[in-house]
């Protein structure tokens, strides 16, 4: 692949902006972050304006290109999904089953172990249920909705040997903390969500070895007077959180107040579909029709069924309407995620891939590279 030297942007290393510096690539790997006057010879692209910056991170990517996870060929909708939402700038994911049977989610699993190392961009994968809480759904099957037994949390505890991360989202309703407590041990990343539960609940799972909550006010008991809930404790406690900046999915006000209290410990989600990267209009998951309207997935009755999102949408967002300091808006699709599950990527430096994005000054996306490969980029479908 030789030399690449990327110059005329403003960088920002998943930590920090840095001005008048440019980038090496040698091989699908960054060489240097250098100044723009001490860059090597080679093959130069100067960029007009803009900000380059890590390649994307999303934890919760439930579909794309078209497909779901979880259909009849999982190893074939993995690569569809990760190279869709490369091609919308998010270079890395963990693809997400949501609540299906036991048979789908060992096939999933299997899927992702053979993935690794063969799907660019794939982290691992993220299982959002089947041990939720049955008085919290959202657009779940119900029927699929169950307690954790003893085979299913050794079927988790093996597949993370064989995965980079493993991502399970439960409730305390559907699991003890024994057990929460082993799949930690086991190296499995565990977060609340879909969960009627309270403070002292969730602090409880915290102490168990939870780590996190999905879908920040989505789901899940909220913030009350005299009970704070799931929400309560995702404010008021050492959690992760990943948060769906659409404007819909949480009022820009209650975003905004979360972002002060929690600060640091939120991360961006797109919480995407089938449709993502796509134009379709509508689509299937598990048995509903899924309709895709004003910037919204919903359910035939008006239930959300994840997002109509995309990080580089989702950063505009939190820059422009919430407030947010455009590093932080940044390190909340890189580098946060990507530290939460030890992801060698998120961010610029030497010997990491050459996984990037470079933006408009407007925060649109102009290009993508994965593993100093130039991928056709994608705007979100309208």
């Amino acid at each position: 692949m030789g030399r690449m030297i990327l110059s005329g942007a403003r960088l920002f290393d998943g930590a920090q902006f840095l001005d008048n510096h440019a980038l090496v690539l040698s091989d699908g790997q960054i060489a240097a972050i250098v100044p723009e006057a001490e860059a090597p010879m080679g093959q130069g692209l100067r960029l007009a304006g803009g900000l380059l910056a890590p390649g994307l991170v999303d934890l919760q990517v439930n579909g794309g290109g078209g497909v779901m996870l979880g259909g009849d060929d999982p190893l074939a909708e993995i690569a569809t999904i990760c190279a869709a939402h490369a091609a919308l700038g998010t270079t890395s994911v963990l693809p997400t089953l949501i609540t299906t049977s036991a048979a789908t989610t060992r096939q999933v699993l299997a899927a992702g172990v053979a993935a690794v190392g063969r799907v660019p961009g794939f982290l691992g994968l993220h299982l959002e249920g089947p041990h939720l809480d049955p008085r919290r759904p959202g657009c779940h099957p119900p029927r699929h909705i169950r307690p954790m037994a003893e085979e299913d949390l050794l079927t988790l505890c093996e597949a993370r040997a064989g995965l980079p991360a493993l991502m399970v989202t439960l409730a305390p309703a559907s699991v003890s903390l024994e057990q929460i407590a082993r799949l930690n041990e086991a190296g499995v990343i565990v977060f609340l969500g879909h969960a009627e539960c309270s403070l002292a609940e969730a602090a409880a799972a915290a102490r168990a070895g939870a780590r996190g909550v999905t879908h920040l006010f989505n789901a899940m008991s909220p913030l009350g007077s005299r009970e704070p809930g799931l929400v309560g404790a995702a404010l008021s406690l050492p959690l992760a959180a990943g948060l769906i900046a659409d404007g819909i999915h949480v009022a820009p006000e209650t975003a905004a107040l979360a972002l002060r209290l929690a600060g640091e410990r939120i991360f961006l989600v797109t919480d995407a579909m089938a449709a993502a990267g796509t134009d379709l209009c509508e689509f299937n998951l598990a048995g509903q029709r899924i309709l895709r309207r004003a910037g919204a997935l919903r359910t035939e009755t008006g239930t959300l069924a994840g997002a109509d999102l995309t990080l580089p949408q989702a950063i505009r967002f939190c820059i422009e309407r919430l407030g947010v300091a455009p590093d932080q808006a940044l390190a909340m699709a890189t580098s946060r995620p990507a530290q939460l599950i030890g992801a060698p990527v998120g961010r610029l430096a030497p010997g990491l891939a050459a996984d990037l994005v470079h933006l408009t000054e407007a925060g649109g996306l102009a290009r993508v590279w994965q593993g100093g490969v130039e991928l056709q980029a994608k705007s979100a479908s309208a």
